[in-house]
Order: structure tokens, then sequence, then C-alpha cells
């Protein structure tokens, strides 16, 4: 059963569970508690390195996300995130060993994105690591077939600092990898009507790649907000003034 509620004033208290990272976690990063319009309970998962999590495929880590998410709920989250678009893999996992509703992955929105868009317009993705993000990790989300995908291997600064864990970030050259990325994949794919971006770490460039390519960008920030307007929806009612 979960504990007591650990919800504020302002709504449903976010579970998220972090990989256990060096790098910064900047203003917008899912993992800065400053990112969020509403409660937030962060717990480190042991063991779960960007190179395990990404790079591994996660192996062997869903007992160690299982157990964590479960101490979040006991603590009285109402639903659980994560920091990584990878942990898709352990969607239905985690769900089915979690009483709370949970949101591993910002890749979950990519079949309500294409609706969004009709039969002319495709949604493509920017991942951290193309040569790591599978059909698995594809599937497991209920992304639609032939979704264009594309990295930021190429860059300078994002993919290494990130994955490399590293302890400084270069946000300048961060987000000009991003935003060439971007340019990229519409430039390789003209019919993309909106971009995905399927690591939780882009979030803080999404306003600057929207303005750089004039569609809109969905990520793990535009998700959990949705996600977690629903685990405690606004009281109309209560203002009395509805009434009137």
């Amino acid at each position: 059963m979960p504990g007591k509620s650990a919800r504020a004033d302002n709504g449903a208290c976010l579970g998220i569970l972090m990989l256990e990272t060096r790098f910064p976690r900047i203003l917008g990063d899912v993992g800065n508690p400053n990112t969020w319009p509403f409660p937030v309970k962060i717990r480190i998962v042991p063991d779960a390195s960007p190179q395990r999590v990404v790079r591994e495929g996660a192996a062997g880590l869903l007992d160690a996300f299982c157990e964590t998410a479960a101490e979040l709920v006991a603590e009285g989250v109402d639903g659980i995130g994560t920091t990584c678009g990878f942990l898709s893999l352990f969607q239905d996992d985690i769900a089915a060993r979690c009483s709370v509703p949970v949101a591993t992955s910002s890749l979950l929105q990519a079949a309500f994105i294409q609706r969004l868009l009709g039969p002319r317009k495709r949604v493509g993705i920017l991942t951290i690591s193309a040569d790591s993000l599978t059909e698995a990790h594809l599937t497991a989300a209920g992304v639609p077939a032939n979704t264009p995908v594309l990295g930021t291997e190429g860059g300078r600064e994002f993919t290494r600092a990130i994955l490399n864990d590293e302890p400084d970030l270069n946000v300048d050259l961060a987000r000009q990898d991003i935003l060439d990325a971007g340019a990229e994949l519409l430039a390789a794919y003209p019919d993309v009507g909106a971009i995905l971006l399927e690591c939780t770490n882009m979030a803080p460039y999404s306003k600057s790649l929207q303005v750089a390519t004039g569609v809109p960008v969905f990520d793990i920030y535009t998700f959990l907000t949705w996600f977690q307007s629903a685990l405690s929806p606004r009281d109309f009612t209560a203002d009395a003034s509805t009434l009137r």
C-alpha cells in the first residue's frame, strides 16, 4: 500500500528515479528539482550509470529500479518518472510492480504526437546515442514503425559529456549539438512535423531547438508535466467564482 501522500498545495508529488551521475544537472534537467513547478522526490538508483543504462542496455538493473521505486511509493509519491529515456525497456516491469502510475521515458509520447500531426507528417526522434537506441527500446515505448531517429554522437560536447559522466559541461556547445542534430534531422526527413527528445538531459535546450526549427518540440518536461497534472487535477469548483 502507498504511504502517506507526499503532495503539497501545488499538486501531486512525483517520484523520480535518477541515474547515478556526476555531470551537471542544469535548470531544465529532469534531475534538477528546481525544474519542476510541483513537488518532487528524487532518488538515485545505485550503480545505474549512463554507461550501464545507455550503452549496456540497463542489464541487471531492473530490480534496483523497482526497489527504488517502491521506496518512493512508500514515502507517498503519487507517480514515478525517471531521468533516462532508455528506461522504456523497464516500463511494463516497473509499472507492474508499482501501486502508482509510472512514466519511464519521453518516448512514450511518440504515438500520441504522431496522431496530432496527421498522415503527411511524422514525428522525429533526437537521441543521445542512435547506436544504443535499439528496436527493443522503441517497441517497448510504442513508437510507430519507421519513425526517424537521429543521434547527437557527431557533436562536440553533449553526448560525450553526458555518457562519459564528466563533471563539467559546456552548455553553449551542448546546445549547438542539439541544434545541429535538429537541423540534420529535418534536412534528412523533410516530412518531420515535430521533434521528440529521447534524452532527458536535452530538455534545457528545447526552446532553442523549437525556435531554430519552427516545429513543436516534445521532451521529458512536457511529458511529466502532463503526467503529474492528471495525478492531482486542478479543482475548478474550489473557486467560488466558477459557480456564479
